[in-house]
């Protein structure tokens, strides 16, 4: 894509009075942000009364995304992740951000990475096992627990007992409300009622069960190969360390990370797939060559190439990050626009992934359009769904990963078929955007 000499602005239309666009957010969110390019690369819109731009330009994306001292966290969300999760690599602000980062970077390491492998494959193994013919279910709440359940093992391991684990994950989907991205934003904002009363108190219990557990690791020894292990023995240059309240809050806010995403991203994977015959034809083909009937193993990434495209093409049409929010931290020009201290920015991953002049066809399905040769400069540098920058996803290669295996072993033993009540369009004003409600059947299938 060529580089505009000027950029343009504009103040999307149909703002209402008191309500800004909430009415166009809230009825039909993709089309209204679909349009926003028309607007301007740099277009203006309303939540409420408020100011809030959104770069749809991917120059100006990539400005704001890698600019995180002056486009930082902030704002009424950012409060309330604050309150729920503590302050961790998730919430913190530019300098706390910077050092936190540098802590948990070695959990994410290659070696790591190996070691999480096992764990992963046993809870990924052992889904399909529990399937049987004719079998229907609403996706979602069952990939949900399967990425709940990976994500607590590859934190503690064996070294926490079957009960504890349970005690986890209960007080994480109270805290949550039992399916995180479909809560819309309107109500992670508003944080009242009783409702917001029961996410406290589970937010508080929750955080004294996984500070017995940091204490537990303490006076064992930190030598795991988990997560949690990582993030009690990772020092800095100068002997620097996490204390326990930042590596409990770190763990608490990996459950969420490794969760809800990767859930929300696989019913979209299954989705498509069901309504794409080729595209689920040729994977099956793959995951039979490489597989043979078997689970996946992480010796078995490299060779699952066209798993790994249907995945990124997932990504780029239902990234699971769906809203961005920055805070100006001083007067900066942006699309030769000045915006004050105190501005809300917010990054729509799905803008510069469905522009056409971007990507072809950008609405249809096209796994094949990540293939070596055909995956352009432009192309890459306008995928933004683990987000850029400093901030950019720290778990991106562990993600893909787990997504992978997921896949391929799903695949290799069934086909997921949609039914006719299935609703797709997403949640109003959702964190992220899977279907709503994706209920499926089973039909076995043979390599």
């Amino acid at each position: 894509m060529t580089m505009p000499n000027t950029f343009t602005t504009g103040l999307a239309p149909g703002a209402l009075p008191l309500l800004g666009h909430a009415r166009q957010l809230r009825r039909q969110p993709l089309p209204f942000l679909e349009s926003l390019p028309g607007v301007g690369d740099l277009a203006e819109i309303r939540l409420g009364r408020e100011r809030v731009y959104v770069p749809c330009h991917p120059e100006l994306v990539r400005q704001v995304l890698t600019d995180d001292h002056t486009f930082d966290r902030g704002g009424a969300l950012q409060d309330h992740f604050v309150e729920l999760f503590g302050e961790c690599v998730a919430t913190a602000t530019y300098r706390g951000h910077r050092r936190q980062r540098r802590l948990i970077q070695p959990a994410f390491c290659h070696d790591r990475l190996e070691g999480y492998a096992p764990v992963v494959e046993a809870e990924v193994a052992a889904l399909p096992d529990s399937w049987r013919e004719g079998q229907t279910f609403d996706l979602f709440p069952v990939l949900y627990t399967l990425t709940l359940r990976s994500v607590i093992r590859m934190l503690f391991s064996d070294r926490v007992d079957e009960a504890t684990m349970d005690e986890v994950r209960r007080l994480f989907l109270a805290m949550t409300g039992g399916a995180a991205p479909r809560q819309g934003v309107a109500r992670l904002i508003r944080g009242t009622g009783p409702t917001e009363g029961r996410r406290r108190r589970a937010a508080h219990q929750l955080r004294g069960v996984v500070d017995r557990i940091v204490a537990d690791y303490r006076r064992a020894g930190e030598t795991g190969k988990d997560m949690l292990s990582a993030l009690l023995t990772a020092r800095e240059e100068n002997g620097g360390r996490l204390d326990d309240t930042e590596v409990r809050n770190q763990a608490i806010i990996m459950l969420a990370a490794g969760s809800h995403s990767p859930a929300t991203v696989l019913t979209s994977v299954f989705y498509l797939l069901a309504e794409h015959g080729g595209a689920e034809h040729r994977l099956h083909r793959e995951v039979d060559a490489v597989l043979g009937g078997r689970p996946a193993r992480w010796t078995d990434l490299p060779d699952l190439a066209f798993t790994g495209r249907v995945i990124t093409e997932t990504l780029r049409l239902y990234a699971p990050a769906w809203t961005i929010f920055r805070k100006t931290t001083k007067e900066v020009r942006l699309a030769g626009r000045d915006l004050p201290a105190g501005t809300t920015v917010l990054v729509v991953p799905l803008i510069p992934h469905r522009r056409g002049d971007l990507f072809d066809c950008p609405r249809e399905f096209t796994p094949d359009r990540w293939r070596p040769e055909c995956d352009t400069v432009t192309q890459r540098g306008a995928f933004k769904a683990f987000g850029g920058g400093a901030r950019k996803c720290v778990g991106d290669v562990l993600g893909m990963a787990e997504l992978k295996l997921v896949v391929a072993t799903i695949a290799s033993r069934w086909r997921l078929e949609c039914l006719p009540d299935a609703r797709v369009r997403p949640h109003a004003g959702a964190v992220a955007p899977p279907p709503r409600y994706l209920p499926v059947r089973l039909v076995e299938r043979r390599p």
